[in-house]
């Protein structure tokens, strides 16, 4: 799985591709350590591309909206794939994670 940042002025997208495990769930944790690190505090994890998340993957973006939270900001995600979605759905972490339809919803209102 390959991750990349980019800045969009109010938030930072961190685009995922691939599939979302126990391999690749510590990537992520870095990658939002480092976008935290260097400042940004609205986070958006575009999973456009990502079409299997399994708990490693779901605790890590979890670990990763702790982060946000104590830099005193926010994670969302967007663009959820079915078996993304189906796995918020079935843990009841879609409540903590509401996906957005589209990165630019996530932090519209804000």
């Amino acid at each position: 799985m390959q991750f990349t940042i980019e800045d969009r002025g109010t938030y930072t997208e961190v685009v995922a591709n691939g599939r979302l495990n126990m391999v690749s769930a510590p990537t992520l944790r870095s990658t939002v350590d480092e976008a935290v690190g260097a400042g940004s505090r609205h986070i958006v994890v575009n999973l456009a591309s990502t079409d299997f998340m399994d708990s490693s993957g779901l605790g890590a973006l979890i670990g990763c909206l702790k982060v946000a939270r104590q830099a005193g900001g926010d994670l969302r995600i967007a663009c959820a794939q079915k078996q993304v979605q189906m796995v918020l759905e079935l843990t009841n972490m879609n409540r903590v994670l509401a996906p957005y339809a589209t990165v630019e919803e996530a932090f519209a209102r804000d």
